[in-house]
């Protein structure tokens, strides 16, 4: 073999050398981002607890916590006006017709130790399907006949006057009757719900989903300003609403008048605002009083108001037991709403809805 043919042959076995070294190079970065792509679920995980630390931020209820809310009958005639406490520390407040053309509230608390809750009144059978709604343990004082039935039926864990010692009737209000001046507290609630033996924790999704950064409902399709909101519920009772520009909150007002919390002196407050009418009419149930009856069971249209805007929204509440779901009606979404407490306005037909 000539000297020029051996050169050839070492050449080539160092460019065979070469590919060698270079495929696996090329074999080690494969093998390397293999290996990092690997890692990719540690970074969604990375991601998912980003999100739960924004979720972390919403202040009106606690995210991380399952514990089982409460729900009071509140007293609404015009006799307690000026007597009622504790509705700000709820994180919902229904508020619907009963007879005589006078609403009754329904006030939701969670992980709150609220001192005082004022007053407490007795229970009206439609009421019932929002503490089903919200998985809630029921607290009151009486009934109508028909929630005394639904409570058995419907297997709701109450805590009634005759079954508890959870409420105290404040004799230094004398110059209202005793029957308006019944009130209870956490602690107490907690105690009456322990002793019973009821479950307190829950695994039902909250109700509404909040969201920590402040919603713009300006640029949603159909948004109107809502710096007053007038939501009549007969001749004889009114409640509405002034928007606060500052605190980015609605003052709370009945029949015009300023709706304070008797501990506090403070008027009542709401982030959010959920309004929708549905039909009433009188049961025919010998109570010469016209107890009323709702058709709440259904599907309509209604607004979320927060923050100076109004939006149309949707709603459907398939039965008793299954929880209203709101949408917004432009889009068909699921409603999110800002982080704040929230008044359900369930509003009757015959009247009318102001905002502007």
């Amino acid at each position: 073999m000539s000297k020029e043919k051996r050169k050839k042959r070492k050449l080539s076995k160092k460019a065979k050398i070469v590919i060698v070294v270079i495929l696996l190079l090329i074999i080690g970065v494969l093998v390397f981002f293999l290996l990092t792509g690997k890692d990719q679920p540690e970074k969604k995980k990375t991601k998912k607890k980003t999100i739960t630390q924004e979720e972390e931020q919403i202040k009106i209820v606690d995210l991380s916590s399952n514990s089982r809310p409460y729900a009071v009958m509140i007293n609404n005639n015009k006799a307690v006006w000026g007597y009622q406490a504790g509705l700000q520390d709820a994180y919902i407040t229904y508020e619907m017709i009963v007879e005589g053309g006078i609403t009754r509230m329904m006030a939701l608390f969670r992980d709150k130790d609220t001192a005082r809750i004022a007053s407490v009144r007795s229970s009206r059978h439609y009421y019932l399907d929002y503490v089903l709604e919200n998985d809630a343990i029921y607290a009151h004082i009486g009934w109508s006949p028909r929630a005394q039935s639904d409570i058995s039926s419907l297997g709701i864990d109450k805590i009634n006057a005759d079954n508890s010692s959870a409420f105290t009737w404040d004799s230094s209000l004398r110059n209202i009757a005793r029957e308006h001046r019944a009130y209870t507290s956490m602690e107490k609630l907690r105690a009456a719900a322990e002793k019973k033996g009821y479950r307190t924790t829950t695994d039902q999704d909250l109700l509404l989903t909040y969201q920590a950064k402040s919603l713009d409902l300006s640029n949603y399709d159909g948004a109107v300003p809502a710096n007053t909101v007038r939501i009549p519920y007969s001749t004889s009772h009114l409640t509405s609403y002034g928007y606060d520009v500052e605190n980015k909150v609605y003052k709370r007002y009945q029949n015009n008048m300023e709706h304070k919390d008797y501990v506090t002196g403070m008027q009542y407050t709401a982030k959010n605002i959920i309004t929708y009418k549905v039909h009433n009419y009188t049961l025919n149930d010998g109570y010469s009083g016209g107890r009323q009856d709702l058709n709440n069971i259904g599907s309509g249209e209604g607004y979320y108001i927060s923050e100076g805007y109004a939006i149309p929204i949707t709603w459907e509440k398939t039965l008793r037991s299954s929880q209203t779901v709101y949408k917004v009606k432009a889009t068909g979404k699921e409603l999110v709403v800002n982080d704040g407490n929230t008044f359900i306005q369930i509003q009757p037909d015959s009247q009318t809805l102001t905002i502007e």
